[in-house]
Formats: C-alpha cells, sequence, structure tokens
C-alpha cells in the first residue's frame, strides 16, 4: 500500500480511518505544528508524532499512516523509537559511563549517548575493565574471588589452546545464593516474584517477598538434601513455569545439584532422550496443566517416559486421589520430611565457576538434542544482558511468558533476582485477555514477547482496553519480527522501544541486541551484545570487513563471558570451531544464523544457515525452541509406506515472521501422481505433534523426483530453501 507523505494528510484522510470529525481535526493540528517544527519527514518528527498525537486507543491504521508517511523516503532501518540524553544518563550503562567514561575511553568520551558503540568496542577488548565494573555493579559475590577475569591460554603457535578461555579462575561461588542475598540492592520486605493463576483474573496478586522466598527454598533445598544425592546429581524440572518451579529451581542450585530443564510441551520419547542424556537422578513435576477448561496430563508423560523418582505436585491438592508410583512422592510429603527445618537456613553449596548449575538442550544436525551445560558463570552472563540492554534494575517488574525448559526460563529468573528485579509469573496461556491484565495490574516494567504472542494479540485485539504504561521497554526474542505487528506493539505502551535480542542456549544470552542508549529500528539489532564480537563471512569464508555492509553467515569472536564449553553428549570443539576461520590469531565460533549488517549500521536476522529450523507457533506456556531438520524427518518417513524419504526446511513467510515448517516428499514410485497430499500433511502433522512436540506444524507438503545432495551423499537443504522461496505458492519444487 502506498502511503502519503504526512505534509500531504488531510482532515479527510483521517477521517477515512474512522476517526470521528473533531478529533480527526485536533489530530490533524496537532500533527501540522509537529511538521512545521520538525519537518514532514525526520526521525524528530516521528519522535513528537508517538509522544503528541498517537495512543493506543486509536486505529492502528491511523498508526501505520502516520509512520509510514512520515519515512516514505528515509529508506532502510528507519528509527521507531529515539532516546534522549537525560533518559540515557539514567540507565544502568548511562550512570556507569558518566561516572567512569573518561577512565574506560579516555579523550574518546563524549556522553554515554555519543559514546555507547565505543563503549561496547571496549567490552571486547578490554574484558578484565569491564566485567569487573559490570559485575560489581550487579553486586556479584564469590566465596573465592577469582584470580583474575580471563586467562586466555596460548598453544605453542601463540594460538588459544581453549578457544573460548578460561572465565574467572580459581572463583568458587553459588549464583542461588546471589539471587538471595541481601545487599545495597534490597531488602527483606522487597517483593521477588508476583504472580497469578489463570481464571482468578479479578482476585488480588499473590506477591512473595525475598524473606518469604528465603524460607521456602531453604526448605527445598533442606528436603533435596535429605534425599541422600551426591553433590552435583542431575535433578530434572518438568513443569509450567510457575512460582513453585522458580523456589524449585534455585533450591536446586543453591543445594550444589544440576538442573535439567524439560519444556512440559515434550512427548515422552523427548522426555526420556533428556532424562537419559543428563542421568538425572530425580525429577519435579505435576500432575496436570491446567489452562481454563483443560486439564492436560503431565505426570502420566512422566511415568510413559520412564523417569527416575519423581516428586509431584498435586495440582487439585493435597487429597487428589491420583496413585503414584512406588518410589515417587507427593509435593506435600517431600516438604513434611523437613518440616522442622522451616525457617532454618541452608547454607549454600560453593562450587567452582566450571561446575555445572544447570543442562539445558538445543537441537543439532545429528538428531540427537545437543546437551549444552551452564556454568556457574552462566548466570552472570544473562543478568549482565539484562542490566547491559534491557535495563534491568531494583524495583523493575520483568515478565516473559516462557518455560523453564527453553534457555529463557533460568534467563528469567538470573535477569530479574541478580538485578534486583521482581519476577512477574503468569500461570496460564499468555494468549487471552488475562494475561494483558496481569502485566497491567502488576505494573510490569520490562516485557518480553517473541512474535506469535504479539501476532495473535494484534489478531484477537485481547489487550484492548488495559494501561501498560508502567512498561519501560520491550525485549523479544526466539524468532524472527514483522514491523507491522511490532509497530501495533509499541502502540500499546505509547511507544516504548523494542529491544530485539538474540543468542543461544551455548551462549547463555544474546550475541546481538539493542541499547536503550541507540536508535532502535524495528525488525533490527542496533548493536552486538556487550562483550561479543561479530563476524559476517563472505563467501570466500573469510569476514567482510567491520562495519560494511553485507550479508553471510555469521561468526562470534571465541571469547565470550560465561558462553559453552564443553557438551555432555558431542565433541564441542567440532560443533563450534572446527574448520572455522582464524582472525587475529582466535579461531571464529561458528553460530549458523544469516545475518545482514546494513548501511545504516543495523543487524537484521535471515534464519538459519545450517538444517536447523526455528518455528513458531504458541499454545500455552511454551515460546519457542529449535528444532533439526533430521529429527522431524525422522519421524515424518515412517509415516507412510510410500513414502522414500523426506526433506524438512523452515521457511519465512514473505511478510516476515516464524519459519513455516515444508516437507519435500520423495515417494518410491517416482511417478506417483495419486498421492493426498492434503491427507499426508495431515499425517506428518499427527506423527510430529504426537513423537516430537503438540506445538508444531506442517504447512505444506512438496513432492519431489529426488532430492539435492552434495558429493558426500547429504540433502542440500540450503538449496530446497532457495528454490522454495523463488517459486509461486502453488508451483511445485
Amino acid at each position: 500500500m502506498a502511503y502519503k507523505g504526512l505534509d500531504r494528510i488531510t482532515v479527510s484522510d483521517i477521517e477515512a480511518l474512522g476517526i470521528e470529525s473533531e478529533a480527526a481535526k485536533r489530530l490533524h493540528a496537532t500533527l501540522t505544528n509537529i511538521i512545521q517544527n520538525y519537518g514532514p519527514a525526520t526521525p524528530h518528527t516521528w519522535r513528537n508524532i508517538t509522544a503528541h498525537v498517537l495512543s493506543p486507543e486509536l486505529p492502528f491504521s491511523f498508526h501505520q499512516m502516520l509512520y509510514y508517511g512520515c519515512y516514505k523516503d528515509f529508506g532502510p532501518d528507519p528509527p521507531a523509537w529515539l532516546p534522549d540524553s537525560e533518559t540515557a544518563n539514567l540507565t544502568n550503562v548511562g550512570q556507569l559511563l558518566e561516572r567512569r567514561g573518561k577512565e574506560f575511553l579516555g579523550s574518546r568520551y563524549k556522553d554515554p549517548m555519543s559514546s555507547f558503540s565505543d563503549f561496547q568496542e571496549f567490552s571486547v577488548s578490554n574484558p578484565e575493565v569491564y566485567w569487573k565494573a559490570v559485575l560489581d555493579e550487579m553486586n556479584a559475590s564469590f566465596s573465592v574471588p577469582p584470580q583474575c577475569i580471563l586467562r586466555e591460554n596460548l598453544s605453542g603457535d601463540g594460538q588459544l589452546s581453549v578457544p573460548g578461555g578460561q572465565w574467572l579462575p580459581g572463583a568458587f561461588g553459588n549464583p542461588a545464593k546471589n539471587c538471595l542475598s541481601l545487599n545495597r540492592k534490597r531488602s527483606l520486605n522487597d517483593t521477588m516474584v508476583i504472580w497469578r493463576d489463570e481464571g482468578n483474573d479479578d482476585l488480588p496478586l499473590n506477591k512473595m517477598t525475598l524473606k518469604e522466598l528465603h524460607t521456602e527454598v531453604w526448605l527445598v533445598a533442606h528436603a533435596l538434601k535429605a534425599l541422600g544425592l551426591e553433590k552435583g546429581s542431575a535433578i530434572a524440572i518438568d513443569m509450567p513455569m510457575h512460582v513453585n518451579s522458580v523456589i524449585i529451581y534455585l533450591a536446586i542450585v543453591l543445594a550444589g545439584y544440576v538442573v535439567v530443564s524439560i519444556a512440559d510441551s515434550f512427548a515422552p520419547p523427548e522426555i526420556s532422550t533428556r532424562l537419559k542424556i543428563s542421568e538425572a537422578k530425580a525429577i519435579f513435576t505435576q500432575d496436570l496443566i491446567v489452562r481454563g477448561e483443560k486439564s492436560l496430563p503431565l505426570y502420566s508423560k512422566i511415568v510413559a517416559a520412564q523417569s527416575p523418582m519423581a516428586i509431584v505436585i498435586l495440582t487439585k491438592g493435597s487429597n487428589s486421589s491420583m496413585k503414584l508410583r512406588d518410589g515417587d512422592i507427593s509435593w506435600h510429603d517431600f516438604l513434611e520430611t523437613v518440616k522442622d527445618f522451616k525457617e532454618d537456613e541452608f547454607a549454600a553449596v560453593e562450587q567452582p565457576i566450571e561446575a555445572f548449575t544447570n543442562i539445558l538442550f538445543s537441537s543439532g544436525t545429528t538428531g540427537e538434542p545437543k546437551a549444552i551445560p551452564w556454568t556457574h558463570a552462566t548466570p552472570f552472563k544473562a543478568a549482565a544482558d539484562a542490566w547491559c540492554h534491557m535495563d534491568i534494575r531494583i524495583g523493575d517488574v520483568v515478565s516473559w511468558p516462557t518455560n523453564l525448559g527453553w534457555m529463557m526460563g533460568p534467563w528469567l529468573v538470573y535477569a530479574s533476582l541478580l538485578n534486583g528485579a521482581s519476577i512477574a509469573l503468569y500461570n496460564g496461556s499468555p494468549l487471552g485477555s488475562g494475561f494483558p491484565k496481569f502485566v497491567q495490574d502488576a505494573k510490569v516494567t520490562m516485557l518480553g514477547v517473541i512474535p506469535s504472542i504479539v501476532r495473535t494479540w494484534k489478531s484477537t485485539n485481547s489487550v484492548s482496553g488495559y494501561d501498560w504504561s508502567t512498561i519501560r521497554c520491550f525485549g523479544s526474542t526466539g524468532e524472527a519480527s514483522n514491523v507491522d505487528e511490532y509497530l501495533w506493539l509499541m502502540g500499546r505502551a505509547r511507544y516504548k522501544p523494542i529491544i530485539e535480542y538474540c543468542g543461544g542456549t551455548e551462549i547463555g544470552g544474546g550475541f546481538v541486541s539493542g541499547s536503550l542508549l541507540q536508535a532502535q529500528s524495528l525488525a533490527a539489532f542496533s548493536t552486538p551484545a556487550m562483550g561479543c564480537s561479530l563476524f559476517i563471512l563472505g563467501n570466500d569464508g573469510v569476514p567482510i570487513p567491520q562495519n560494511e555492509p553485507g550479508v553471510g553467515e555469521l561468526a562470534l569472536g571465541p571469547l565470550m563471558f560465561g558462553a559453552s564449553s564443553t557438551l555432555l553428549n558431542a565433541d564441542h570443539y567440532d560443533v563450534y570451531f572446527k574448520e572455522m576461520p582464524v582472525w587475529n590469531g582466535k579461531v571464529l565460533r561458528r553460530h549458523g544464523d544469516v545475518f545482514e549488517r546494513t548501511s545504516r549500521g543495523y543487524y537484521h536476522a535471515h534464519g538459519r544457515a545450517d538444517d536447523t529450523m526455528n518455528l513458531g507457533g504458541i499454545k500455552h506456556s511454551i515460546l519457542f525452541g529449535q528444532v533439526s531438520s533430521v529429527e522431524i524427518e525422522r519421524i515424518c518417513n515412517e509415516v507412510d509406506s510410500d513414502v522414500l524419504e523426506t526433506a524438512a526446511i523452515g521457511v519465512p513467510p514473505a511478510v516476515g515472521g516464524p519459519e513455516q515448517l515444508v516437507l519435500a516428499v520423495v515417494f518410491k514410485n517416482s511417478d506417483n501422481q495419486t498421492a493426498d497430499l492434503n491427507q499426508l500433511r495431515t499425517s506428518f502433522n499427527s506423527a510430529v505433534q504426537k513423537k516430537l512436540n503438540p506445538l508444531f506444524k506442517v504447512s505444506r507438503v512438496v513432492p519431489l523426483p529426488s532430492l539435492p545432495r552434495t558429493a558426500t551423499n547429504k540433502v542440500m537443504r540450503r538449496i530446497l530453501r532457495q528454490q522454495y522461496a523463488q517459486l509461486d505458492q502453488s508451483a511445485k519444487l
């Protein structure tokens, strides 16, 4: 649709959008005044429009008219939000730079906004100074302090023998203890967790103070110790993100054990795989997941997965008649074993910095999920990203619908509690009106989303009428976002910025993000994450010059605080470093996404360069997850006896948004013209949802005579994606 420039918009144009005549005249007069002061097409024009013209009550078509009219001839990456110096100076990073900017940057330092990019580069080139400063800002404490921040072990040829280096060598600590600690950031009476159950949307919020959180976590830690498990044993959590799961998570880490993260949407075979890889000795779960009028079984899936001992929360209350397996125990009875310890402090188990706190899973391309351990350093990476990029601080209320089975669950715990903020949890679907009301009532200040949620909110208008004025910024991750949908989202909170955030489970946070000290463009990243360096590889595999525009596979500088250095079931070096280019004496780290750096210095994500797909689709509390093509193909190849082989690819829609799952199918009889592709798609969906994840959906089935392969017989899914993207929706490959 072609939009008029702002100076050509008339009162009649505004009325045509359904706005009453008198209101249209007032809006047009305000718009005319802004144009006279700032011109018809500048970022400052748009900033004043968002401040003085637009409101959530006005039709979104009017928001679009003004946004696209303002930036009609701007070119790529128009800023949807601009910082101002007063607000920027009050951010966490702004205050640090105001105090120490000249110390860090010398004569290059001007002010927080002007010098932010220099500070980001400083965080990479001076990790010793940067990370000490940020850890101090977050009041991070260690029972044994580190010998240094980073130790780069060099081999005889001058290259790093450990590509990622050693971070905080010699340190002992416990991140859960830090989450619960008293410091200058908070008092015992501060609220740490706010929650509400779906269906209780008109009841008062539930709140837990730091003192109450102490008591609950300590009691669970005492009960865990009473189980007699060895220190460092793996203990799984498979349940929704609720106050109890946060308490359990912190207690496992506090007591010196390792959390195994399992998403509550997984089918029994996937649960079993993760339990076996991690060698979990116990699992926390609940009998049912209640969503509105539906009760979804969970404990029965744990039993079908042949789990070890289960501690089961009975959602219907302690008098539930559900029969547990021999050896399993109810939550009530589990806590009863240590009732005499209530109020007794649990002494945190301090461990070496390289000891594991959490085992999470991310799909590789071999069919088996990669088991990625988080160390005692990783939580501080997650919290530092939140401190730097989302500006999370004491008094904030942070909500991000997710699950402990994905990295954003643990990220939310640490990003909030290590920075003195409250976690806001809605125990129910984020898609209806209950969650937007919860955001209003909890006075959320940082709301995390993925585009799938926003798309549903926009199409159903379920956030209408709720006051989101307490939000200072949004965070977004998990899949590619859409400009119109995110323009709409900003408008719900009177144009607060959206901080795009992209990283990985193996990184413990992000490698590229946004900043409240920089102009933010929709569906774009404005900066590498603090402490991270990005390299876009050209067709020759060599990084293109820094700060020049280009598109290619993304590689990362190897020295990233908190990033993984080992995998439980794969060779870490082979997965992330083997055959990667060496740059300035350091081998770069593989990531696998295709990224673009634009002429204005923003970054755009263009999906996976390998065979891992990032599929949208949202139901209940699960938000996002990566899945490999091989996992899907393994299931689909067995669905129909006429199918010879399949290739699963993720294809981004032309209008933007999350990838859609497309299956290329080769039939045993290559002349088969009678196959019912719609029926086959239904069968594929049924199998994938039952055996892998109920959130995944096959969008289209495309028959092929054969699959493109390399000389070593590997399927070239990249070629399939390129061919599919070039063809009309109705055409065959």
